[in-house]
């Protein structure tokens, strides 16, 4: 299962550089995660300071 950014996000980008795998990035009024390539580490919502990234 895969993670997601809900719209909380304030595009603060701690969740891009925690990603271990490159999957997130900056998308046009939050960060977005790719569904495919996210492996379920929950990192970038270890880092959230919105607790945005949720799993689906």
């Amino acid at each position: 299962m895969a993670y997601f950014i809900n719209d909380d996000c304030i595009s603060c980008a701690a969740c891009e550089a925690e990603c271990p795998v490159g999957c997130i990035s900056e998308g046009d009024d939050k960060y977005v995660i790719e569904e495919d390539s996210c492996i379920d580490c929950g990192s970038c919502a270890n880092v959230c300071p919105v607790e945005a990234p949720q799993p689906k």
